[in-house]
């Protein structure tokens, strides 16, 4: 008579279990190792840009430290801070409300940009033809003295810091047509415009390239000398927030990106850090 076959120490799901739990505890301790050397930004997608420049220096100056630069916009970088999700929050607006409670410092300015193509032939548009387009006022080029062709208007979403600012800086208590198209990114917006001769739209000063053109407005040049002197009235804070006042690694990056070698790197990438003292 054949003896029963024993069984097995460890069934199928027994098995499973042993993965998963061995999955999981290697994910918590490779989380537990990440935090321990490295810092999560996240929020505007304005910022953004220059944080990942900040961080890539930072991390070539301090190997085994990780920078991870995240999206989002600034509604999720604000409460990404809040609930301390992220080491730091970035916003391209100001705070308000409860927001006022975190930690939070100013990194740099940035001037706001209304761009169009750059073969549109429009040099100069007034505050309030700007608000009339984007209230859907004025809808036609013909009317800036530009082609006979349909305006095509680009907007960001709605928590966007980018949007916030052109919203009190432009649109004050006046909505924006609820038909203007909504892009989630300033880069978007910038290769849309680039790509479509009768496109409008707004960006951070410090990203308008070639592939643009930024309007004059009030007739004044968009540019950094105006933006420090005043005459030219479009301009936002950037932001860096934490949950608390930050310390280890948190306050060393931050403290780099308010060094003269953090803001000279801003300086070179078009932002302003002129009389910002941390």
């Amino acid at each position: 008579m054949k003896k029963p076959l024993k069984r097995p120490i460890f069934t199928r799901a027994k098995v499973v279990f042993v993965l998963i739990f061995s999955i999981f505890l290697l994910i918590f301790l490779t989380g537990c190792m990440r935090n321990s050397s490295g810092v999560i930004l996240a929020g505007s997608t304005s910022v953004q840009p220059f944080a990942e420049v900040l961080s890539e220096e930072y991390m070539v100056l301090h190997h085994g430290v990780t920078i991870d630069v995240q999206g989002g916009g600034s509604a999720a970088g604000i409460l990404a801070a809040q609930s301390g999700t992220a080491d730091i929050g970035m916003s391209s607006r100001s705070l308000a409300g409860d927001e006022t409670k975190l930690w939070s410092v100013e990194i740099a300015r940035d001037g706001l940009a209304i761009v169009i193509n750059a073969h549109n032939p429009v040099v100069n548009l007034t505050t309030e033809q700007v608000r009339d387009i984007y209230s859907g006022k004025i809808d036609n080029w013909s009317t800036l003295g530009g082609s006979k062709d349909q305006i095509h208007v680009f907007t960001r979403e709605d928590g966007s810091g980018t949007r916030s600012s052109f919203e009190t800086l432009v649109m004050g208590k006046t909505e924006i047509n609820p038909r203007t198209m909504v892009e989630d990114s300033n880069g978007a917006i910038r290769q849309l415009v680039g790509d479509d001769p009768d496109a409008i739209g707004y960006i951070s000063l410090g990203l308008v390239d070639k592939t643009v053109k930024a309007v004059e407005l009030n007739g004044v040049v968009a540019s950094r000398e105006h933006v420090i002197d005043g005459s030219y009235g479009l301009s936002r804070p950037f932001l860096f927030m934490c949950k608390n006042e930050p310390t280890g690694l948190t306050k060393a990056f931050i403290d780099f990106t308010l060094s003269d070698q953090g803001k000279q790197i801003l300086d070179q990438q078009g932002l302003i850090t002129t009389g910002i003292t941390p």
